[in-house]
């Protein structure tokens, strides 16, 4: 049984009630409060304070300050008006009554309190998401700007460029065209007749000019002839231009192939009950492929299973296992399996960009069927770069990407 708090005080005015509780010695920490229109609670254990009011108050703008000792309460009355009594006399059934509304009253006011604040979260956060996604909008569209700008800056340089060899090109033909109408006219000119000893001699002034002339003529070069010049280019694996690919990696990617064939003879101690064929990862491998276009995924199962044992270095045979194990709802399987392959898939060259595109859109999509969308999301951008172009990546990845949205709204 608690015990009933009796020396407190109390005073008002016509618009206010003023109550002050002594705390006997509770720090202010242990007390509590509870207040509405009719009732105030004071519970600091083993004491225990309750009134009954004589006029409703307003509790939304009631005050209390615990401190100093005491508990003083401020409340506003609803009617203006001087009061008999600070408490009511009411039975027990009343007074029953009346303790569980108030404590109903408060746990409805605390789940507002609590919705309001949820409420106010998830605003921010969606105002904090648009902000992000704005500023982000603003950079890419800051950095296309630049690209745009640099782009028409060096499509101007190239065009220039081209005026310039267009103008060179001109002048040399031109100047080439002068030099076979003067040699043409050369060998137009009539030979004169040598003139008789004793009829004229050209004077010494004259033979200069005539020099002059046989000499300008001799300097002036030969048309150049036609001819024709095949040019070989060093054979490559990749399809890119050797100054567009990256050596290292390339060579690090056919070193990899390379041992996995090597690799496929390996282990047969233990497998000698197989026929020729089955020993074949690459028989094997089509026969899983045939089982899973015919819709037998576990056949298909069992034969890369078998292939995986004959050889773990073929990244084709995790990514259709993997394949195999989505249709059969073994998503974990299926992630484990894709992750393989995306490891067997390194370096990341031209030549393995398909199948590293289907591991990612494997993984992704089995992340997304366990509900894990900003995993499965991850994934798919990753897909979206080998391939930027592929509009049903763009879609599954926006539906995705709303998804992912609207989870962070609910939550």
């Amino acid at each position: 049984m608690p015990l009933l708090v009796r020396d407190y005080t109390w005073t008002q005015t016509e618009t206010t009630v003023y109550i002050s509780v002594p705390l006997k010695g509770v720090k202010p920490a242990k007390v509590d409060v509870l207040c509405t229109e009719e009732f105030l609670k004071v519970s600091f254990p083993p004491f225990l304070f309750e009134a009954f009011l004589s006029e409703p108050v307003d509790d939304d703008k009631s005050v209390a300050k615990l401190g100093n000792g005491a508990a003083v309460f401020t409340l506003p009355k609803k009617k203006e008006g001087l009061w008999t009594q600070l408490s009511r006399d009411v039975d027990k059934a009343k007074q029953r009554e009346i303790r569980d509304e108030a404590i109903l009253k408060t746990q409805n006011k605390a789940a507002e309190k609590s919705k309001a604040k949820a409420a106010k979260i998830q605003q921010e956060k969606k105002y904090t998401l648009e902000t992000m996604m704005k500023l982000e909008e603003e950079e890419q569209a800051r950095i296309q700007t630049m690209k745009d700008k640099e782009c028409a800056r060096a499509t101007a340089e190239l065009e220039a460029w081209k005026e310039k060899q267009r103008k060179t090109a001109e002048e040399e033909e031109a100047r080439r065209m002068l030099q076979g109408a003067n040699t043409q006219a050369d060998k137009q000119v009539p030979k004169q007749k040598k003139p008789e000893k004793a009829a004229q001699t050209p004077s010494r002034n004259e033979g200069r000019i005539n020099s002059g002339k046989r000499d300008k003529q001799k300097d002036v070069p030969a048309p150049r002839s036609v001819g024709c010049i095949k040019i070989s280019f060093t054979p490559r694996v990749f399809p890119t231009a050797l100054r567009e690919s990256r050596v290292p990696e390339e060579e690090e990617w056919l070193r990899k192939q390379a041992e996995a064939r090597r690799m496929a003879s390996a282990d047969l101690a233990q497998l000698d009950d197989l026929k020729e064929e089955e020993k074949n990862p690459d028989w094997l491998k089509d026969k899983g492929d045939n089982f899973f276009r015919t819709g037998n995924c576990q056949a298909a199962v069992n034969a890369y299973n078998l292939a995986i044992k004959l050889n773990r270095h073929v990244p084709a045979l995790f990514s259709n296992r993997a394949a195999c194990h989505l249709k059969l709802r073994n998503l974990h399987k299926a992630i484990e399996d894709s992750s393989q392959a995306l490891e067997l898939l390194t370096p990341a060259v031209a030549d393995n960009a398909v199948a590293r595109l289907r591991a990612h859109v494997r993984r992704g999509t089995a992340f997304c069927e366990l509900e894990l969308y900003i995993e499965g999301l991850q994934d798919y951008q990753a897909a979206l770069k080998i391939d930027p172009n592929n509009q049903a990546l763009q879609a599954d990845a926006s539906k995705i990407r709303e998804i992912v949205q609207g989870t962070m709204s609910s939550s």
